[in-house]
C-alpha cells in the first residue's frame, strides 16, 4: 500500500527479473504464438475472479489501459473480458469475506466498470456480448450506491453505452423506471455528494484515498488543487452520463411521467453540460430539446414557468446551446396545445432573433423560422383572441411591420434611394452621438430610434451600429432590458455573435438583471473577439472584462450551490451518501458500513468523514462600471466607441 498504483505499474514495466508466476497476466500477453496467447488470456479471465491474488489490481489497470486506448479491438471481448468484469464487480460489492478491504481491491469495481463502459462505447457487437455475459446486474448494484459515486460514475457510463443501441436497449429497460429514477437522482444530487464527499473535504488526510488516488492515476504532484479540479471534471461527467442515460429513454418516449416531474425540469435548466468536462454535451437542455419532440414533454414542460424563462434567456444568449433554447421555443410554438400557453412570454423575447441569419454549426435562416413561429395567426389573434399583455401585442405588430409590411415598402427602392438614406443616417447618428457626449441621452436614444426607422433593411452593418449604440444609451439610463434587447438584434445582424461591443454592452446588462450566467458566457465571448481581433503577439485583455468573469466566477462554479447548503448547516458525510439512495434493507446497510468501517480502519485510506470544511471563497469587489462612469463624462474613450 505504500507505493502507488503508477509507481508499482512502472515498477512492472521495466523489472528485468524474470517472472516466476505461472499465471501472470504480463507475461501471457508476451507469448508470441497467436493462438496459445489466446487460449492462455480466456482461461486467465475464467480464473481472475476465482483466486485472491494481491496483483489483480495492476492487471486491471493494465487492461483499463488497453480499453482505453484501443476501445474498438475485440480480442478481449471474444475471449471472455465481460464475464470476468462481472464477476469482479459482483465479487466485491457482495464481498463476504471481506475481500474488498484486501491487498488493492478496493480499486477493481472502478476498472471492471470502466473496462465494460469503454469496450461498449463504439461498437453494438461489443455490446450484445457484454448483455449475454451478465454485465447489467452488477453494473445496477454500483449505480444503485453499494460504494460510492467514483463506481457510480463508469456504471452510468456503461449502462448509457448499453441503452444507446437498438439491440441491447430493452435488456437495460427491463430495470426501466428503477435505471430512471437513479438516472435522475443522480443528476439532481450528484454535485452534492462529490461536493460533501470530496471537494468540500479541505483536509487531505480525511478524504478516501483511493479515490484521491484515482482521480490523480497516484501522483504526488499537484496536491488537492489536481484532485479538486479532476473531481469537478468528474462530477460533471457523472451528471452528464446519467443525462445521457435519460435521453436513451426518452428519445424512445418511455418513462416520460417520470422524467418529466415539475422539479426535475427545474433542476434540468441548471445543468450546464460540457464547460467542465471538456465535452459537448448539451446536458440539462439536451434532455428539454428531447422531451420537446413529445406530447407529454411539451404538455409538462410548457406548464413549468421556471423553464420557459431559462429557455428564453438561453434563446438570447451566445453560450454554444442557444439554438437548442430556440428549438424549444419554436416546438411548443408550433404546438396547438402549448402554443397559447407560451406564446406571451415566448413572443417579447423570440422577436428580437427575427433577423437571425444563422448559427454556428446549426441551420440557417433561424430568423424567418422565429418570423413564422411568431405570425403564425396573426391574423386570427388580431381578430378573436385577446391578449392582456399589451407589450406582446405591441411586439408582434412591430414584427409583422419590420418582416412583412417594410420589407414589401423595401422592394421598390432604387439603389440611388438606399445611398441617400446610408447618408441620412450617419448624419442622425452623428447627431444622437453629439447629444450622448452632452449627457443628453434619452434624446440620443430617440435620435437612435429615428435613424433605424429610415435605415433600410439591407444596411445590416448600419443598423448593427445602431442598434448597439442606443443598447449602450440604456444602459445609463439603468434599463438592462432594453439594452439587452438591442444589443441582442445588433449580434443577430453580426455574423454569428461576433459583434464586440455589443457581446460587452449586453454583459453588462445581463449584470444588471442579476443574470450571472448569461453574464458571463456574453464576457467570454467578447474576451475571444477581442483577441481575434487583436493582431499584436501581446494581447491585452481589457481589465473590466477580467472583473467581470472575476465576480461571476463563484456563483457560476459547479459546485457554487452544493458549497452554499453545506455552508449553511454542517451536514454529516453519510447524510449526503443517503440522498444518492435507498438501499435494499437494513441488512445490506449495516453490511455496507461495516465494510466502509473496515476499509477506513485497515487501510488508512481516510481518518474522518464528519466534517465538511469549506475552501476559502474568493471575494470580488463590484466597484462602479467604468464605461458608464466615462459615458457619463463624455469621455472620448467612449465617443470612440459609439
Amino acid at each position: 500500500m505504500e507505493y502507488t498504483l503508477k509507481k508499482k505499474e512502472k515498477k512492472i514495466s521495466t523489472t528485468n527479473q524474470t517472472c516466476t508466476n505461472p499465471c501472470c497476466f504480463f507475461c501471457t500477453m508476451k507469448e508470441p504464438d497467436t493462438s496459445l496467447r489466446s487460449v492462455k488470456i480466456a482461461n486467465f479471465f475464467q480464473e481472475m475472479p476465482l483466486r485472491d491474488d494481491h496483483e489483480h489490481v495492476l492487471v486491471l489497470s493494465g487492461l483499463w489501459n488497453i480499453a482505453m486506448t484501443q476501445p474498438n479491438d475485440p480480442t478481449f471481448p471474444s475471449l471472455g473480458i465481460f464475464n470476468c468484469m462481472a464477476s469482479l464487480i459482483y465479487k466485491g460489492v457482495n464481498s463476504r469475506d471481506n475481500w474488498l478491504v484486501r491487498h488493492q481491491n478496493i480499486y477493481i469495481p472502478y476498472y471492471a466498470a470502466h473496462v465494460i463502459g469503454s469496450y461498449t462505447m463504439k461498437k453494438v457487437e461489443c455490446a450484445e456480448k457484454a448483455v449475454d455475459s451478465g454485465v447489467i446486474p452488477p453494473l445496477m448494484e454500483l449505480l444503485r450506491g453499494k460504494m460510492s459515486w467514483v463506481e457510480q460514475r463508469v456504471a452510468v457510463r456503461a449502462l448509457g453505452h448499453l441503452a444507446s443501441y437498438e439491440r441491447t436497449f430493452e435488456a437495460v429497460a427491463v430495470y426501466e423506471e428503477e435505471v430512471v429514477n437513479l438516472a435522475m437522482q443522480l443528476a439532481s444530487t450528484c454535485l452534492d455528494v462529490v461536493y460533501g464527499n470530496f471537494v468540500g473535504v479541505k483536509e487531505k488526510t480525511k478524504r478516501l484515498k483511493y479515490h484521491s488516488d484515482l482521480l490523480t492515476r497516484g501522483s504526488v504532484l499537484g496536491g488537492l488543487e489536481m484532485e479538486n479540479r479532476k473531481a469537478e471534471e468528474w462530477a460533471s461527467q457523472l451528471q452528464c452520463w446519467s443525462l445521457y442515460l435519460l435521453n436513451c429513454f426518452a428519445c424512445k418516449e418511455r418513462s416520460l411521467n417520470l422524467i418529466c416531474k415539475q422539479d426535475f425540469l427545474i433542476d434540468l435548466c441548471t445543468m450546464w453540460g460540457g464547460l467542465v468536462n471538456h465535452q459537448k454535451s448539451p446536458a440539462g437542455i439536451g434532455l428539454i430539446r428531447i422531451l420537446c419532440y413529445s406530447q407529454i414533454g411539451r404538455k409538462n414542460i410548457a406548464e413549468c414557468e421556471v423553464v420557459i424563462e431559462n429557455l428564453c434567456n438561453l434563446s438570447r444568449s451566445s453560450d454554444d446551446w442557444q439554438y437548442m433554447g430556440i428549438d424549444c421555443l419554436l416546438l411548443l410554438l408550433k404546438d396547438p396545445d402549448t402554443r397559447y400557453k407560451i406564446i406571451e412570454s415566448a413572443t417579447l423575447f423570440l422577436v428580437d432573433l427575427v433577423e437571425l441569419d444563422s448559427l454556428i454549426d446549426s441551420r440557417p435562416n433561424l430568423g424567418e423560422s422565429i418570423t413564422r413561429a411568431l405570425l403564425l395567426d396573426h391574423n386570427k389573434q388580431k381578430t378573436k383572441l385577446k391578449f392582456k399583455n399589451k407589450k406582446f401585442e405591441k411586439a408582434l405588430e412591430e414584427t409583422w411591420e419590420l418582416k412583412v409590411d417594410r420589407r414589401k415598402r423595401e422592394k421598390m427602392l432604387s439603389e440611388e434611394k438606399i445611398e441617400e438614406r446610408r447618408v441620412l443616417v450617419g448624419l442622425i447618428k452623428q447627431e444622437a452621438k453629439n447629444l450622448f457626449l452632452l449627457g443628453d441621452v434619452e434624446e440620443a436614444v430617440i435620435k437612435y430610434t429615428e435613424a433605424l426607422e429610415i435605415c433600410p433593411l439591407k444596411l445590416k452593418k448600419e443598423r448593427m451600429v445602431v442598434y448597439s449604440n442606443r443598447a449602450q444609451c440604456h444602459l445609463l439610463l439603468r434599463d438592462p432590458d432594453a439594452s439587452v434587447r438591442d444589443s441582442t438584434r445588433a449580434l443577430c445582424l453580426s455574423t454569428a455573435n461576433s459583434h464586440v461591443k455589443s457581446l460587452w454592452r449586453r454583459s453588462q446588462a445581463y449584470d444588471m438583471k442579476g443574470l450571472a450566467k448569461e453574464s458571463l458566457m456574453d464576457c467570454i465571448m467578447f474576451i475571444n473577439g477581442c483577441v481575434r481581433s487583436d493582431t499584436n503577439k501581446r494581447v491585452k485583455i481589457p481589465y473590466y472584462a477580467t472583473r467581470m468573469i472575476s465576480k461571476h466566477m463563484d456563483s457560476t462554479w459547479l459546485f457554487a450551490k452544493a458549497k452554499s447548503k453545506f455552508s449553511s448547516s454542517s451536514l454529516q458525510v453519510n447524510k449526503v451518501q443517503e440522498s444518492c439512495g435507498d438501499r435494499k434493507s437494513k441488512k445490506e446497510d449495516q453490511r455496507y458500513d461495516e465494510m466502509m468501517r473496515m476499509i477506513i480502519e485497515k487501510k488508512s485510506l481516510i481518518s474522518s468523514l464528519s466534517t465538511i470544511i469549506e475552501e476559502p471563497i474568493l471575494h470580488v469587489k463590484k466597484g462602479n462600471r467604468i464605461e458608464l462612469e466615462k459615458a457619463r463624462r463624455g469621455k472620448k474613450a467612449v465617443a470612440r466607441s459609439m
